[in-house]
């Protein structure tokens, strides 16, 4: 299993789309453990170019803080899993959380449907 973290300053991003890097993370599911990391650049921001993106590099699931409801519909779209409400900051404790079934989450970050505001990210 793939899974990608969205990372900005280092710590897990609160908005998804506007992140500086992502951490790929390659975890052995048998034995709940991480087995290899690293660290990519995103290209420039397009809406709805990510989720191709990530499929394309194997990814099965997104760790996020916050995204917006467009981008999960294309992630699904791709069968990749998404998370939101991230509260971890650290990449590698939240996969090694979301791989325990212990991660806990909050509302996303990203989440707007209280107002006519909608994330593009």
């Amino acid at each position: 299993m793939k899974i990608a973290v969205p990372l900005s300053g280092g710590a897990v991003s609160p908005h998804f789309g506007h992140c500086e890097q992502f951490a790929i993370i390659d975890v052995d599911e048998s034995q709940k453990k991480i087995v290899a990391k690293e660290l990519i650049v995103p290209p420039p921001h397009q809406p709805g170019l990510l989720p191709k993106w990530l499929g394309e590099k194997g990814v099965n699931v997104i760790l996020a803080g916050g995204m917006g409801v467009h981008a999960k519909d294309l992630f699904l779209s791709q069968n990749i899993t998404v998370v939101t409400g991230v509260m971890e900051d650290d990449a590698e404790k939240a996969v090694n959380y979301y791989i325990t079934d212990s991660l806990e989450t909050g509302a996303d970050t990203c989440d707007h449907s209280g107002g006519d505001h909608t994330c593009q990210h």
